[in-house]
Formats: C-alpha cells, sequence, structure tokens
C-alpha cells in the first residue's frame, strides 16, 4: 500500500498520508488508484468529519507523477488519460474538509491535491514549484487550479519559471497560498489540530461551507479544464524529447532561486 488512512474516531479527524518516501511521494498508477479509493470510502464513513492530507517523510509531501509511471493512452486524441485528474477529494465526490499538511517539496503534479484541500499548513522548509515548462511540457490543469489559490501574476510566476526558481513557504504564506506556518515537523501536528476543530462543528453545515466555497471557482476552473487538453497536445515536446532535455538539465546542475 502507498497511501495510509489513520483515523482518531474521538476527534472525527482522518489522516491520509502519500507513503513513498524513497521516491518522494511521487504518485505512480497503484497511488492514484488507492488515493482515489481512499477518497470515495470517507464519503461513507460518517465518524470521520475533517481530513489531513500529508506526505511521508520529510523532504516532500509530494513531487507528482513518477517519472517511470507509463500511462497507457486510447488511440483517439479525444480521449487522452490523465492519471492525475482523479486524485483529488473533490474529483472523487468527497465534500468533507481537508487540510493539506506540508513539509519539504510540494511541486508539479502535487499542485491536482492543493488545488482541492481547502486551505494548507506548511512547515518553514516547505518550497513550492513546477517543473512543466522546464522540461518542455505545459502546466494546464496545474495552472487553472492554482489560480483559484494563489493571485495571477504569482501562479503565472511559478509556472513559467519552472525550476529556476522555487516558492518558499514564507513567500507562500505572504501571498495566501499558505495559511499558517510552522517549525520543520510540526506541520501535520498543527494541522490535525486545526482539522479538529472544524470536526467539532455541526458537520452538514461543514460539508455545505465547502461546497460553496469549491462552487465560487467552478466558472473559471471549468473553463480552463474544457482547454487544457488542447494546450498540452499542442504544447508538449514528445516523451522522448523531454526525458532527453529532462537528462541534459539534471546534468547542468540542480541550481534554483528561493524567493
Amino acid at each position: 500500500m502507498t497511501v495510509r488512512r489513520d483515523t482518531d474516531p474521538e476527534s472525527g479527524v482522518a489522516v491520509v498520508t502519500l507513503d513513498r518516501p524513497a521516491r518522494l511521494n511521487a504518485i505512480d498508477l497503484d497511488t492514484a488508484r488507492e488515493l482515489a479509493a481512499v477518497w470515495r470510502a470517507l464519503r461513507w464513513d460518517d465518524t470521520v468529519r475533517a481530513i489531513v492530507l500529508t506526505g511521508a517523510g520529510q523532504r516532500a509531501f509530494c513531487t507528482g507523477i513518477d517519472r517511470d509511471a507509463v500511462v497507457p493512452q486510447p488511440g483517439s486524441p479525444y480521449m487522452q488519460d490523465d492519471p492525475l485528474l482523479t486524485l483529488g477529494p473533490k474529483a472523487n465526490d468527497l465534500w468533507k474538509p481537508v487540510v493539506a499538511a506540508v513539509e519539504g517539496m510540494a511541486c508539479g503534479g502535487a499542485f491536482y491535491l492543493l488545488g482541492e484541500c481547502e486551505f494548507l499548513i506548511a512547515s518553514t522548509d516547505a518550497v513550492f514549484f513546477d517543473p512543466h515548462t522546464t522540461y518542455g511540457m505545459v502546466s494546464a490543469y496545474e495552472s487553472v487550479l492554482m489560480t483559484g489559490r494563489m493571485p495571477p501574476g504569482e501562479v503565472a510566476r511559478t509556472m513559467l519559471m519552472g525550476t529556476a526558481e522555487r516558492l518558499s513557504a514564507h513567500r507562500a504564506h505572504t501571498i495566501g497560498l499558505v495559511s499558517e506556518l510552522t517549525a520543520p515537523g510540526a506541520a501535520l501536528p498543527t494541522a490535525v489540530a486545526r482539522a479538529a476543530v472544524i470536526a467539532g462543528h455541526p458537520p452538514l453545515a461543514v460539508q455545505g461551507t465547502v461546497r460553496a466555497l469549491w462552487s465560487a471557482g467552478t466558472p473559471t476552473r471549468t473553463a480552463g479544464y474544457a482547454q487544457a487538453p488542447h494546450l498540452i497536445t499542442l504544447g508538449n515536446l514528445p516523451p522522448q524529447e523531454q526525458a532527453e532535455l529532462f537528462g541534459r538539465r539534471g546534468e547542468e546542475g540542480g541550481g534554483y532561486r528561493v524567493r
């Protein structure tokens, strides 16, 4: 199992953990299926009233899709599969509040998850970035989701700078992506404490509020999602060229600037 779920019946809080620390909690196809199954199971568990999402270890919350994952695709250009689209709680029709606890790196496909959480709590050593453009890929769904979390100019800079720049936890807090900063190692217990407060409120009022908050951004997401597959098809380099670029950039070194 690559996803852990731990529930405290007393507080009504469940902690969902991406458990692939050796791979920086990158998502392979098994992890994507497991995580979607966890969200669907939580829909039916009335003892759980709030959820915390985190990653195992201190190095990374999640680094997006595992580069070794092979995603089979239908022959038709109208039916391309993106395994991360069904990764988040909202994509699985879960309307219980989810708080993200971020330690270390959160990048690329991690934004599919962060974009579907109610708010983020991060340690001061957390960093956020999107490597897509660096390696010849369009940042489409990630950019759409982050537009609902950050000022548009900050989204544009983060996505367009690629691996050349990382958004520090302090900067993420300043612009509103992160709601609270903690000392390293304290993001998870802090997020659990905040989730426990929410879990103590009447659940239908909480879930209705979650749905209302999500509905506020629905027109923007719907329009962005409608364009995303076409932009990816037009703008992505072929996989072999992406891999070559990845190898070349790796040989050049991993220098980057934190802001």
